[in-house]
C-alpha cells in the first residue's frame, strides 16, 4: 500500500499594518512548499514501502517471455488477461525447482513484491513456483522423458541383451527393504546355486540417486557380475522421484553391463525404466526374469529329446510298414524266402539302432547334467585349494629329494675325507713319525742333506722342534 504524502505548510508573518479580518485574531496565509524528489530517492522510498507491505504474496498467471540466464537466474512474465507482472527467480531458488518453467505454463508463484530500480518496474522476486493443475514432479518427469527420448536413450537398438545363464547377479537396493528379501527367496527357490552380490544403497531421499549411480559404476568397474538389477518396492511419486533423476538415467545408459530396472509396482513407471535394458514390473518379477533363460533352456532340451524319440519311433514304423508292403507284393514273391531269412538281421539292426540312439541320448543327457553340475558346483576356491595341495605335495617331494641328495653327498664327503686323512702325511705324524726340513724348508730324506752343524726343523703331530745336527749316520 502506497502511503499518501502530506503537504508541508509554513506560516507567513504579514508585514506591519496588516489588517485583521476579525478582531482579536492574527491573520495567516498558508502556501504549500514544493519538494523535488530525485528519481532514485522516489523509487527507493516506494520500493521500501512496497517490500514492507507485500512480503509474502501468492500470484497466479501464465508464463510468457521465459528467459534463463547464464548466471542461473530465471526471468519471465506472468500474464493474466491484459495484466502482466515481471518475475525473477534467483539461482539458489531456481536450483530447488522440480520442473523447468516454460512459456504457456500456468503456475502459482510465491514471493515478495519489489521494484527493480534499473527500469523502475514492479516485479515479483519468487522463492517458490508450482504448476497449476498437474504436480511439479509429473511435469518434471514428462520434460525429462521428452529430452532423453529425443537424445535416443530410449531406443531399443542401444539396449543390451540380458545374459542367458548369468554366473553372478548384482543387485543395487536397500539391504533392509522387503524387495531384496522377495528376490532372494525366488532365486533360492528356483535356482539355489545362483550367486548374488548386493550393493547397499538408499532408494529414497536426496542421496538415493547418487548412491544407486555409485553401485552401477562399482559393478562396471569390478566386472564381477554379469547383470545389474536396480530394485525398489512400491511407493508414491515422491518416494520414487530419485529414479527420475537425469544423472542416474545417464549412468544407466552408459553402463557396459546390462541393467534391469525393477522399481515399484507394475503400474509405476520411472525414467530409469525407459533407459534400462529391460524393465521388470516388480522386484520379484526381475528375479524370475533373470533365471527364466535357464529354465527355458532346460525345457527346450527336454522338448528336443521327446521329439527325437518320437521321430525315431515313427521312422522305424514307416520302414517296417514299407518292408511288409514290399514283402506282400507279387513281384517280390520269389525273394520272399530271402527276405524272411534276413528279417531277423534287420530286426537286430533296428534294435541296435534304437539302442545306439538311446545311448546317444543318455550321453547327451549326462553331458547336460555334468555341465549343469559344473555350473552349480564350480567353485574357484576348491580349484585353488586343489592346486595349493598339489603345490605343497610337490614342495614336500622336492624337499625330501633335496634331503636325500644332501645325505648321499654328505656320506660321500665323509668317505673321501677319511681316505684323505688316511693318505695325508699328517695322519702319519699322529703315529709318532716326524718330517725333517732343512733351513730352506726342503724335506730331508738322507743324512747327506744335513751336514753336521746344520739347523733342522722337525715337524711333529703337535708342533715342531728346532735342532742342530751334531752327528749323522747313514744306513748301509
Amino acid at each position: 500500500m502506497i502511503p499518501a504524502f502530506s503537504k508541508c505548510y509554513t506560516a507567513i508573518v504579514p508585514p506591519t499594518g496588516f489588517q485583521q479580518e476579525e478582531e482579536g485574531q492574527l491573520g495567516f496565509t498558508f502556501q504549500p512548499v514544493r519538494r523535488v524528489w530525485t528519481v532514485r530517492d522516489l523509487v527507493a522510498t516506494v520500493r521500501t514501502a512496497l517490500e514492507r507491505e507485500y512480503t509474502d504474496v501468492w500470484v497466479e498467471g501464465e508464463i510468457s517471455n521465459f528467459r534463463p540466464s547464464d548466471s542461473g537466474h530465471l526471468y519471465f512474465t506472468l500474464k493474466d488477461g491484459d495484466s502482466q507482472l515481471r518475475v525473477v527467480i534467483f539461482r539458489m531458488q531456481a536450483r530447488l525447482l522440480r520442473f523447468r518453467p516454460d512459456n504457456g505454463l500456468a503456475v502459482i508463484a510465491r514471493g515478495r513484491i519489489t521494484i527493480y530500480e534499473g527500469r523502475g518496474e514492479l516485479q515479483l522476486v519468487a522463492e517458490y513456483l508450482e504448476p497449476k493443475g498437474a504436480g511439479a514432479l509429473q511435469i518434471a518427469f514428462e520434460q525429462l522423458k521428452q529430452k532423453l527420448a529425443a537424445e535416443g536413450l530410449f531406443d531399443a537398438s542401444r539396449k543390451k541383451p540380458v545374459p542367458v545363464l548369468p554366473r553372478c547377479i548384482g543387485i543395487v537396493t536397500s539391504p533392509r527393504g522387503a524387495a531384496i528379501q522377495d528376490m532372494l527367496n525366488i532365486l533360492r527357490r528356483r535356482h539355489s546355486d545362483a550367486q548374488v552380490m548386493i550393493y547397499p544403497a538408499q532408494v529414497q531421499g536426496e542421496t538415493a540417486a547418487t548412491e544407486v549411480s555409485a553401485g552401477i559404476r562399482y559393478f562396471n568397474r569390478r566386472r564381477n557380475v554379469d547383470v545389474i538389477v536396480i530394485a525398489r518396492g512400491g511407493g508414491s511419486l515422491e518416494d520414487m522421484a530419485s529414479f527420475n533423476d537425469e544423472g542416474l538415467a545417464r549412468i544407466i545408459a552408459a553402463s557396459e553391463l546390462p541393467v534391469i530396472s525393477a522399481i515399484g509396482h507394475e503400474t509405476d513407471f520411472t525414467i530409469a525404466d525407459f533407459v534400462a535394458d529391460l524393465r521388470a514390473p516388480t522386484p520379484s518379477a526381475a528375479a524370475e526374469l533373470v533365471i527364466a533363460a535357464r529354465q527355458h533352456l532346460e525345457e527346450q532340451l527336454r522338448a528336443l529329446q521327446r521329439r527325437l524319440e518320437h521321430g525315431i519311433r515313427y521312422g522305424l514304423s514307416l520302414h517296417r510298414r514299407r518292408w511288409n508292403e514290399l514283402g506282400g507284393e507279387r513281384a517280390f514273391s520269389r525273394i520272399l524266402d530271402t527276405i524272411r531269412r534276413r528279417q531277423q538281421r534287420m530286426d537286430d539292426l533296428a534294435y541296435r539302432l534304437t539302442t545306439a540312439q538311446r545311448r546317444l541320448l543318455d550321453r547327451q543327457r549326462r553331458r547336460v547334467e555334468i555341465a549343469a553340475t559344473r555350473v552349480r558346483h564350480h567353485d574357484l576356491r576348491r580349484l585353488l585349494a586343489g592346486m595349493r595341495r598339489e603345490r605343497d605335495a610337490r614342495v614336500s617331494q622336492l624337499g625330501a629329494a633335496m634331503r636325500n641328495s644332501l645325505l648321499r653327498r654328505t656320506g660321500r664327503l665323509e668317505q673321501l675325507t677319511a681316505r684323505l686323512q688316511t693318505l695325508s702325511p699328517l695322519g702319519i705324524l699322529q703315529r709318532g713319525y716326524a718330517l725333517v726340513f732343512d733351513p730352506k724348508g726342503r724335506l730331508i730324506k738322507s743324512p747327506d742333506q744335513a751336514p753336521v752343524g746344520t739347523t733342522i726343523n722337525a715337524r711333529l703331530a703337535h708342533g715342531s722342534i728346532h735342532a742342530t745336527v751334531t752327528s749323522r749316520k747313514k744306513d748301509s
